[in-house]
């Protein structure tokens, strides 16, 4: 837990302000992005504070997949069924916002815009997928 991280704070249920969604996992939160770059724009945030992607190992491999899991089913919840056109990913470090790992979940992806489709490309030098 890192007191002065806003995501470790948030899943700790310390930010009042910020709704969190159906997540079917204790060790993991999920929440709308605050600047949302498309319809359906969701983080799915381990509770345990992991600093980013970068610092992933094998063992973080089941984490990686149920948040994953809580994505997609985040999305179902909210009445978004077509899978072929989501995108989930994490920011490459320096690329990250937030030093805490996140899995941004958009959807509709072919409703991204300019910009939001530079920022989430498919496993750039800055968002792996």
């Amino acid at each position: 837990y890192e007191g002065k991280c806003v995501f470790c704070r948030i899943a700790r249920r310390e930010e009042p302000r910020t709704a969190l969604l159906p997540c079917q996992y204790e060790d993991l939160v999920c929440f709308r992005d605050i600047k949302p770059d498309a319809p359906h724009h969701y983080l799915v945030v381990p509770v345990e504070h992991v600093r980013n992607c970068k610092t992933l190992k094998k063992e973080h491999i089941p984490l990686v997949k149920k948040m994953m899991e809580v994505g997609k089913n985040v999305l179902q919840h909210n009445n978004f069924n077509d899978m072929s056109d989501v995108r989930m990913g994490f920011h490459w470090p320096p690329f990250c916002s937030i030093a805490h790992l996140h899995l941004h979940v958009l959807a509709p992806a072919s409703q991204l815009g300019f910009l939001a489709r530079l920022l989430y490309r498919v496993n750039s030098y800055w968002f792996i997928t």
